[in-house]
């Protein structure tokens, strides 16, 4: 158990656009939505404040489109409004299930979420509801991992739990390199010299600036993320 978990009160969960679909498709996957859904309401009911970040690979990566010929902006912000797709799936999930929840977004769509003001998403925290953060930080150019780092930094999150499709943070890609060599714990400086691809240098820089440890795991697996939460000693955990 790490000594740190413990006292995680305020959680902010980053989740991959690929999670949301079954492997080599596209869109959601209702299944996999059910399945976060019910790890979330677990670690709520655990008495974590939880705030959830969402990606939108899923449907478009905008660095990708940019690398077609679209123009970059035009492309992120396509694919921030792919991150508010996913965002309203989970919150469809979650309420299902009898948790509260807010979506609050960097884009103004008034019709369906609300704005992201801070305050607001704090007291929303504050009264036991699950906030989904969607729209990335509203601006082209910034990952939604660094719009994880920075709503993290603005709402006093105590960690960010990064789920992915792999066990943790390895020196190269572990479906192409049975040699890939697992980390257990790194720094953010060990991220940033070694160039490791757990998450882009803005985000990395962010968190260290702000001393907010990232553990990276596998949220594929049944209960991962409700013992990332409370502390276990999965994954990899990159501290300032």
């Amino acid at each position: 158990m790490d000594s740190e978990g413990g006292s995680w009160k305020r959680i902010l969960l980053k989740i991959s656009g690929e999670s949301f679909c079954a492997e080599n498709t596209h869109g959601i996957d209702l299944d996999r939505i059910s399945l976060i859904a019910g790890e979330a309401a677990s670690v709520h009911s655990a008495g974590r404040e939880l705030a959830i970040v969402c990606g939108g690979g899923n449907f478009i990566r905008g660095a990708d489109f940019a690398k077609a010929g679209m123009n970059r902006a035009t492309a992120d912000y396509m694919g921030m409004l792919a991150t508010i797709l996913n965002a309203l799936a989970l919150q469809d999930s979650l309420e299902k299930s009898g948790v509260e929840t807010r979506v609050l977004t960097a884009l103004e769509i008034r019709d369906v979420a609300e704005p992201f003001i801070r305050r607001r998403a704090i007291r929303h925290l504050e009264k036991g509801r699950i906030v989904i953060l969607a729209g990335g930080t509203g601006n082209p150019f910034f990952t939604t991992d660094t719009a994880a780092a920075l709503r993290a930094a603005e709402l006093g999150c105590n960690v960010i739990l990064k789920g992915t499709k792999v066990d943790g943070v390895y020196d190269r890609d572990p479906k192409k390199s049975r040699d890939a060599k697992f980390f257990a714990r790194l720094t953010f400086m060990d991220v940033l010299k070694g160039q490791l691809k757990v998450m882009d240098a803005t985000a990395a820089s962010l968190c260290m600036e702000n001393a907010i440890p990232v553990r990276v795991f596998n949220m594929l697996v049944p209960g991962n993320i409700r013992r990332a939460a409370l502390g276990e000693e999965i994954g990899t955990l990159i501290v300032p």
